[in-house]
């Protein structure tokens, strides 16, 4: 199982990002996609910034047609809460907390190729990052 941050939303929808490859063998590798509901305002912002308004729908049909699994998270909030709190000298907001608290939930790995506090964090040992 995959737990899906917005940099590898971007590098699985950009097909000109330099992590769009490693991405793909990423998820070919293991099974479902989960995305949290938390970081989908994010996903839209980077995702039609960054690549292409259009770009968003085709994340969206991937939710709808079950490729990508949204993961509403609503027990996942006491956990969020205490990451922000432990690692606040870092850039760790609520989006990537929720997806920190997605994964270790899930027993899952996390695509992200925003490591700077993400690595920090699978420190821990409750998740690991692919690729």
């Amino acid at each position: 199982m995959i737990v899906l941050d917005t940099s590898g939303i971007l590098a699985l929808e950009d097909r000109n990002d330099a992590h769009h490859e490693r991405a793909l063998g990423a998820i070919r590798a293991t099974g479902p996609l989960l995305l949290p509901a938390g970081i989908l305002a994010e996903v839209d912002y980077m995702v039609t910034r960054r690549i292409d308004p259009a770009a968003m729908g085709l994340v969206l049909e991937s939710i709808e047609e079950g490729s990508i699994v949204l993961d509403c998270g609503d027990l996942d909030l006491a956990r969020v809460r205490d990451l922000i709190e432990r690692y606040a000298d870092l850039p760790l907001g609520f989006a990537d907390a929720a997806v920190v608290a997605c994964a270790e939930r899930v027993g899952g790995n996390v695509l992200t190729f925003d490591r700077r506090d993400f690595d920090v964090v699978a420190g821990e040992g409750t998740f690991r990052i692919v690729p």
